[in-house]
């Protein structure tokens, strides 16, 4: 079997993405997501996207980390909404569908600014916050980010305190008042991913519940760019969350897989 897919990364978040609106994609073989994901056997990236239509918006995105377990991405959701534009699903503005409910996006400039859904919960511990903007996130203000071990930390965290299911791990340092730097080790990859939609939206939102900062937009420097996230809190709960970042597409191509 043929695939043709494309490779697509926002802010060092890097995606396979393949147009499946006609439902040929084996996506009940287990085996295909982790071999299209590997980055020395297969075309290397954190996740897989298959876009598929849907009843209710302009399209079904439907991710993948690279383990083949599926969750939402804000990353992979911004690539997503390129991508429908280079297909012509859409122009400026998108609708769309994920495991976590419905999306809005607009696209202005290289700039793709994505709704996340509402938060109305962040669990504040003494060392750590805990939070889900589409998947769990631990977010731990740390020293000397530049020079931690977020993969040997992260692991640890990830199955020590979180067990199985585990959570993903931010590790953050403060820039200023309202900018951070972080870093995050992703379940699903099991790794330090250059970047992660979700978990600099919880970023964004935890250090602001406690206090790190008092802005309503965030910027946050990830090893693989800059994002930015703005929001709005009403009686506990953050509403109007929009995660903005570029997603571009790096390449094009056939991938050969025996079913």
């Amino acid at each position: 079997m043929l695939i043709h897919f494309y490779k697509y990364q926002g802010t060092g978040n890097d995606f396979v993405i393949i147009d499946n609106r006609q439902e040929k994609f084996p996506k009940n073989d287990t085996n295909i997501i982790p071999a299209l994901c590997d980055r020395r056997f297969g075309i290397g990236a954190d996740g897989l996207i298959l876009m598929e239509n849907d009843k209710s918006s302009d399209f079904y995105m439907d991710y993948y980390n690279s383990d083949g377990s599926q969750s939402m991405c804000g990353n992979g959701g911004r690539c997503a909404v390129a991508f429908a534009q280079f297909l012509g699903m859409i122009q400026d503005k998108a609708t769309f569908r994920a495991i976590d409910g419905l999306h809005t996006a607009t696209i202005e400039d290289g700039q793709i600014a994505l709704k996340m859904n509402d938060v109305e919960e962040v669990r504040l511990k003494p060392q750590y916050s805990f939070l889900d903007t589409g998947s769990p996130h631990h977010v731990q203000l740390v020293k000397d980010l530049a020079g931690f071990d977020v993969k040997k930390e992260g692991a640890k965290l990830r199955y020590g305190l979180y067990g199985e299911s585990g959570s993903n791990i931010n590790f953050v340092e403060q820039s200023n008042g309202s900018s951070f730097h972080v870093r995050t080790y992703e379940r699903g990859v099991e790794d330090e991913t250059l970047s992660c939609g979700t978990g600099v939206t919880a970023v964004a939102l935890a250090m602001h519940k406690t206090g790190k900062t008092t802005s309503d937009q965030v910027g946050i420097q990830t090893p693989g760019g800059n994002l930015t996230i703005s929001f709005e809190q009403h009686n506990g709960t953050y509403t109007n969350i929009v995660l903005q970042g570029p997603a571009e597409m790096v390449y094009k191509g056939e991938f050969s897989w025996s079913i």
